[in-house]
């Protein structure tokens, strides 16, 4: 990456390249810079790589507020009252924090309030609540784009979701999901494509699946059986396999696998995009907030001008390179699931000897891939996945910048703003 013009300095506007900007003049926008660095531009036409908190809000993590109320929610309420009257506390006493540690945006899930409070934010449209049927299975979580009726779904879902929102310049984008299933990636075990051969008579996407299975192999199943390499009298055989978990192997079905998985895929992108500009005009769309890395044939259809920057969840201790790459390709990227979270505590082997720890080895991992973001040429934004610990965690191993009790987690919080102070000057460095 060549040096900046002024090294470690973020670009003035002029030295955005007018080409490469996407987005609509008076909201944010994205950029490239004359050395190739991508930056997203506020309303002011401000060069800006954005720093979010994800689930800021009064029971302190992603989702709406559970019917069981947290021990945070529970501390929430003794220390500040409830959210009317005197619970206008919490969100002063949470904005004061946030701007402490260098944070200036709020991601989905945010109180409403502290919107209002110095900070940009992020919207999560959940086209997956959209009134469409939602195909599941194995790794598995989709609205049914094949369905005639998701257009209009999609726009009517949208109108509800993000027309309140229009016009609100300190909204960076929609992202249009959270954490989509988008079939097992895994080698050996079957995908997307298999999924949906696999689903039930009731679902479009399942015959869609079959029409274009036939349509690749000669119109019957003999002959998609030949070309796949598999017996196929009847087309329970592939939710036989489907069921076993084993996938249909070979070329020829990766092949029509990878052109389904595109096409469905360039339904949701396509559609969901034109819903969020018809409710909201003027707004990016920041992706659907990848949680694992997507098919190649997926990714791909994750582009502009349907998607102005991919999203997808960083995973502590995978290379930060080859985790870019898989989810977003050249595109630029809003990181997410910046920190570490229990579940990556539990997961990691004991190593024997002396150490490092499993937390030591899961905080340097965690810091090395924000300061990784930061430097890659293609991120506008990273965001810390969670805001309070959950309740099965416990200091040191939670992983909200706040413990159950509200006091402050500083073995995160001195990380966060360490890096969040230094993210634009490394992110012009390169």
């Amino acid at each position: 990456m060549g040096n900046s013009i002024r090294r470690g300095a973020a670009p003035t506007f002029a030295e955005i390249r007018p080409e490469t900007i996407r987005g609509s003049a008076g909201y944010f926008r994205l950029g490239r810079s004359t050395d190739g660095i991508w930056w997203l531009l506020t309303p002011e036409d401000e060069p800006v790589l954005l720093r979010a908190v994800a689930g800021v809000n009064r029971h302190g993590r992603a989702g709406p507020p559970p019917a069981l109320r947290g021990a945070y929610a529970r501390t929430v309420e003794q220390l500040y009252g409830p959210a009317s009257g005197t619970g206008q506390d919490w969100a002063r006493t949470t904005a004061a924090r946030l701007h402490a540690w260098a944070v200036d945006t709020v991601g989905p899930w945010a109180d409403a309030g502290l919107a209002d409070r110095g900070f940009y934010f992020t919207a999560l449209a959940d086209f997956v609540r959209a009134e469409i049927p939602v195909l599941h299975g194995p790794g598995l979580r989709l609205p049914d784009v094949f369905d005639p009726r998701w257009p209009e779904a999609a726009a009517a879902h949208a109108l509800a979701t993000a027309a309140p929102l229009a016009g609100r310049r300190e909204l960076v984008g929609w992202f249009t999901d959270d954490a989509l299933a988008w079939g097992v990636s895994e080698s050996g075990r079957p995908g997307l494509f298999q999924a949906c051969l696999s689903l039930e008579p009731s679902f479009a996407a399942h015959h869609a699946a079959w029409e274009f299975a036939l349509a690749a192999n000669g119109g019957t199943l003999e002959a998609a059986g030949r070309r796949w390499g598999v017996e196929l009298a009847h087309r329970e055989h592939i939710r036989q396999l489907t069921r076993a978990e084993r996938a249909v192997a070979g070329e020829a079905f990766a092949a029509d696998a990878a052109r389904f998985e595109r096409e469905l895929a360039r339904r949701y992108f396509s559609v969901s995009a034109r819903a969020l500009a018809a409710a909201a005009p003027g707004h990016l769309v920041l992706g659907c907030r990848f949680s694992t890395p997507p098919s190649p044939a997926v990714r791909a259809a994750c582009v502009w001008p349907d998607v102005a920057a991919a999203s997808w969840r960083l995973r502590a201790g995978s290379p930060f390179a080859a985790q870019a790459a898989a989810a977003a390709g050249e595109e630029p990227q809003w990181v997410t699931g910046g920190g570490l979270s229990h579940g990556d505590f539990r997961r990691l082997p004991v190593r024997d000897g002396t150490g490092p720890t499993r937390l030591e080895r899961l905080l340097r991992a965690g810091r090395e891939g924000l300061v990784a973001a930061c430097r890659d040429p293609r991120t506008v934004g990273i965001e810390w996945a969670h805001w309070a610990d959950g309740g099965d965690e416990a200091p040191p191993f939670g992983a909200g910048l706040v413990h159950a009790d509200d006091h402050e987690a500083v073995e995160h919080t001195e990380l966060l703003s360490h890096i969040h102070l230094r993210a634009r000057r490394l992110h012009a460095a390169g």
